[in-house]
């Protein structure tokens, strides 16, 4: 198949830096038995293209949004007959994908990836926010021949809004299972917490911070690893020492997906207070590692609880301080819960998700074959 797949960015030419793991994985699958060409609205790298993976990544770079669409048609245009069109995210990708699959005639397949059916005003996030990313939203859903959605949590939301999606989690490659993680043995402390995520207010760091703050007053031999971009000028950082946790907690920054693998072999717990996730990618990495997560209810940790992950109400950090001593306390489920989140990873790795994606192209292909049929068969009568 010719397949193009069109993303916000995370396909820098570096395949470390400013990437979206997730989306590196499935690129690399999928350009093993197709031609595989990404659309990158990247505005972090020059225009131009380059190849990664075994696929062409097409930068548009930064550009006024009509010149940007332009380019976008121009390159769909100059790939061929194509077989599928991938947006990921609603806005602006797969509005694109959905409207130029409609010009070119070529299938299309929207991928609900963030907050495009969210509204968080107190921190002004989501898509649902505004007219216009609500008209754009709304328009790709309604224009695609396929909505799909990492986590039952964001189909309900799809539902909501009045569309179906099919569940595709993003998956973690299958070398993450080789690594047996080691806390499941260690039955007392020191116990090591693991926080995987920018530090941005989605993902409610501050809750973590005061959650921690009540961990540590039961469970003083406890140390935190904070792993992610910090978007917050150090906000996080001087919340910490207000709250005196501060010495409790490692600020590593960005790492990239394999620097952060030794940091969840070593985790007991990972924990997620997300305002809102779609299906964090880090819970994977997490599970392939057998490490349990206590989050909110949100993404991943919604579907999951109760049995392969600990969920509570969203901003309730004393709940998610209370879960989580639970869990380090008890053995023998923070095994059982681990082990059960590695065992559904493992059914759904980046293999499996790559399967899938094909899956679906074919049958939006053939079905576009046999709609074209019935056309042509109509016409000659």
């Amino acid at each position: 198949m010719n397949l193009a797949l069109i993303v916000p960015g995370g396909v820098d030419r570096s395949g470390t830096q400013r990437v979206i793991p997730a989306l590196l994985w499935l690129i690399e699958r999928l350009a093993r038995a197709h031609r595989v060409h990404v659309i990158a609205l990247n505005p972090y790298d020059a225009t131009g293209t380059y190849p990664l993976l075994g696929a062409t990544v097409h930068n548009i770079g930064r550009a006024p949004r009509l010149k940007r669409t332009r380019s976008v048609l121009n390159t769909l245009q100059g790939l061929g007959p194509l077989d599928a069109i991938h947006g990921f995210w609603a806005a602006p990708c797969g509005l694109l994908a959905a409207i130029f699959g409609r010009i070119l005639h070529v299938p299309s397949l929207v991928s609900l990836c963030g907050g495009e059916l969210t509204a968080l005003r107190d921190i002004g996030y989501g898509s649902q926010l505004r007219l216009t990313s609500r008209l754009q939203v709304a328009l790709a859903l309604r224009l695609k021949n396929q909505v799909t959605a990492s986590s039952r949590y964001m189909i309900e939301l799809a539902r909501q809004h009045g569309h179906a999606a099919v569940e595709v989690p993003l998956g973690v490659p299958a070398s993450y299972f080789g690594s047996h993680t080691t806390p499941d043995l260690h039955t007392q402390p020191p116990w090591r917490l693991l926080y995987v995520a920018s530090l941005n207010r989605v993902k409610d760091p501050f809750a973590l911070m005061r959650a921690l703050g009540h961990i540590v007053a039961a469970e003083p031999q406890v140390q935190l690893d904070v792993v992610g971009e910090d978007t917050l000028g150090g906000e996080v950082q001087r919340f910490a020492e207000a709250l005196d946790v501060a010495g409790y907690i490692t600020f590593h920054g960005f790492k990239p997906a394999h620097e952060t693998l030794p940091l969840y072999q070593h985790a007991h717990i990972l924990l997620l207070p997300s305002r809102h996730d779609a299906a964090p990618v880090v819970m994977l990495e997490a599970a392939a590692c057998g490490v349990p997560t206590v989050g909110t209810a949100v993404g991943y940790t919604a579907d999951w609880q109760p049995d392969r992950a600990v969920a509570v109400s969203v901003g309730d950090d004393e709940a998610l301080a209370r879960e989580t001593l639970a869990l380090l306390r008890d053995t023998p489920r923070r095994i059982a819960i681990g082990h059960a989140a590695q065992d559904w990873a493992r059914r759904h790795d980046a293999d499996w998700t790559a399967r899938t994606f094909e899956g679906l192209y074919q049958g939006l292909t053939t079905k576009a074959a046999g709609q074209s049929n019935v056309n042509c068969q109509t016409s000659g009568e």
